[in-house]
């Protein structure tokens, strides 16, 4: 029972950290799009 519990704490953790790296992503498109519109480019 104990292994069980273990892997799904493993399943949410990576799927956080996913849904994080997924969030920062898109929030840091959407800051290059704003930069873009702007008229700064890199």
């Amino acid at each position: 029972m104990k292994v069980k519990r273990t892997m799904k704490q493993w399943v949410w953790l990576v799927g956080i950290w996913a849904a994080s790296v997924l969030a920062l992503g898109i929030v840091s498109m959407g800051f290059r799009l704003l930069m873009t519109m702007a008229g700064f480019k890199s």
